[in-house]
């Protein structure tokens, strides 16, 4: 019977697949057409993957207010609902 449960789960498993990560929400998806994935020193550009998403909500929200400056983000943010922003600061938190 173990033989059987063990050669059950086996097929499974198999049938599965690998897991797939999260999708990401509308509009995150582009973000890495400018942001590294890692934080690199000679940029401009900082990376934003890994950061707390409370902090990124608030960054998001001062580009879209327009109170924080800057050249394009201002500009994007404004395309967004705050439970846009909110879904993407979330997903960017997880995302190494």
């Amino acid at each position: 019977m173990k033989l059987m449960s063990v050669g059950w789960l086996a097929t499974c498993l198999a049938v599965a697949g690998p897991a797939q990560a999260a999708s990401p929400p509308p509009g995150a998806a582009s973000c890495s057409g400018c942001h590294a994935r890692h934080e690199d020193a000679s940029s401009a550009i900082p990376g934003i993957f890994g950061r707390d998403p409370a902090e990124m909500l608030a960054a998001l929200k001062s580009f879209k207010e327009g109170s924080k400056p800057a050249t394009v983000m201002n500009r994007i943010a404004k395309g967004f609902s705050d439970d846009e922003l909110q879904a993407i600061a979330a997903w960017l938190a997880t995302q190494k």
